[in-house]
């Protein structure tokens, strides 16, 4: 479980965040005394933390480089003042980056994921992954079939590599679309489809029928066997 601390003082957007993020497992610490934000960081010892820039005491300037001088944890500026010149401090105090007011929930939990994994995922891919004769090829990030070599977009690229990677096993279409919103562009649950449907079109063409296995209102498999 991740630890997320919000330093917000509208507490109806702080309390909205919580109650989002812990629907995703997050375990949220909202600040309250502003005075001794440091002294709450070292305590709780967050794996992100979301900042606004106009705060009580001090701004949130002050602390993302307070924090920035002990920890190299992700921090999101949360704000509405997101002028070119707000964004620049922010990231020259430290930020990884900056999420304009008002946004949604969704893509910001989406987002603050996605840096997530950046940073905590240490895991090493295989250089091949092989299944039913193909071959996909995570240096080159191509897929080959005999003497066939299938051409792949980067999202269907992404998808497939997913996939193989959890062989056997269901993979959510929230996973998928949280894998491709790693490259920071935004796929929604149309494109997802859209993206899958021509992935499995290239493979059906390869001669490989069925390899993809959608499992109704949950996700997509590759079977093991």
């Amino acid at each position: 479980m991740y630890r997320m601390m919000i330093v917000e003082d509208d507490m109806g957007i702080a309390a909205a965040i919580q109650k989002h993020a812990s629907m995703w497992d997050f375990e949220v610490w909202m600040i309250e005394d502003f005075r001794t934000v440091m002294q709450q960081f070292t305590a709780f010892n967050p794996h992100i933390v979301l900042l606004d820039i106009t705060l009580p005491c001090f701004s949130g300037y002050h602390w993302c480089t307070e924090i920035r001088s002990l920890s190299k944890v992700p921090i999101i500026f949360i704000s509405s003042a997101s002028d070119n010149m707000n964004i620049l401090m922010a990231m020259n105090a430290g930020a990884d980056d900056f999420i304009a007011k008002p946004f949604d929930l969704n893509i910001l939990i989406a987002k603050v994921r996605a840096l997530l994994r950046r940073t905590y995922d240490f895991s090493v891919t295989a250089p091949f992954l092989e299944h039913r004769g193909t071959i996909l090829n995570t240096d080159r990030q191509s897929l080959s079939f005999g003497r066939q070599e299938i051409p792949l977009s980067k999202n269907e690229y992404r998808i497939l590599l997913c996939l193989l990677e959890n062989k056997g096993k269901v993979v959510s279409r929230e996973k998928l679309m949280e894998r491709l919103w790693a490259t920071d562009v935004f796929i929604d649950e149309n494109t997802l489809t859209v993206n899958v449907n021509r992935l499995r079109k290239k493979l059906e063409n390869a001669g490989l029928t069925d390899f993809i296995t959608t499992k109704f209102g949950v996700g997509y498999m590759i079977e093991s066997a």
